[in-house]
């Protein structure tokens, strides 16, 4: 009983933002800022258009594989830098 009355809940603080990615539309439910779920289609969209500009005739799947490579690997950069410089404030801390 609980548990259905924490999911009823989470299931009403959800918003509904509409975002357009590479020409399609998408009605997405979040719990997230709208706003920065916005922000976040407008970077993806922006990934995807310029995959596609820079290999035209490449098929959409390919694209969306290429980004989400490239995303990917800058998220595996960020997550390294992340950690080295906990390292080095835990060591100054010490």
């Amino acid at each position: 009983m609980l548990e259905k009355n924490i999911n009823e809940i989470r299931e009403q603080e959800k918003v509904k933002v509409t975002v357009e990615i590479f020409g399609s539309t998408y009605s997405l439910k979040t719990t997230s800022d709208p706003d920065k779920v916005i922000r976040l289609a407008r970077f993806v969209d922006g990934q995807l258009n310029k995959l596609a500009k820079e290999n035209p005739g490449l098929p959409l799947l390919k694209i969306a594989v290429l980004a989400a490579l490239n995303l990917a690997e800058e998220y595996s950069k960020l997550s390294d830098d992340y950690t080295e410089l906990m390292k080095m404030i835990k060591a100054e801390t010490k």
